[in-house]
């Protein structure tokens, strides 16, 4: 199967288990790899035959910036479902949620969630 990676988006939302974290909010980055069948696009160099990469980017902005939820998971888990349902011609979607400054005392990079999820979970 083709893949499309969109990676590294940046929005700023009000999700987290802490008060400071929905009152205050804080970045969150996302990839997300799609996986399709690209030949057709390929081949006849047509966008309607693909995946546009702009209103995948604004509905997953739409969910990262929207109203908050605790869990990066939860968010993740909208937006494999909006992506599924939204745009036919993804079969699978990889979706990473990196949460970059959590409140946890300490040195790391971030911390993040991926998952994994298909056509057929949402059915």
């Amino acid at each position: 199967m083709d893949k499309i990676f969109l990676q590294q988006l940046e929005f700023y939302g009000y999700h987290g288990v802490f008060p400071e974290e929905t009152k205050l909010g804080q970045r969150f980055i996302v990839d997300l790899i799609l996986e399709t069948n690209l030949r057709d696009a390929g081949k006849s160099d047509d966008l309607t035959k693909t995946i546009n990469y702009g209103d995948v980017f604004n509905t997953v902005k739409e969910i990262v910036e929207g109203p908050p939820y605790k869990l990066v998971e939860a968010v993740a888990e909208k937006i494999a479902e909006a992506v599924l349902n939204e745009f036919a011609l993804v079969n699978t979607c990889t979706i990473k949620m990196i949460k970059p400054n959590p409140p946890i005392a300490g040195h790391y990079h971030s911390v993040a969630v991926e998952i994994v999820r298909t056509k057929n979970d949402y059915e």
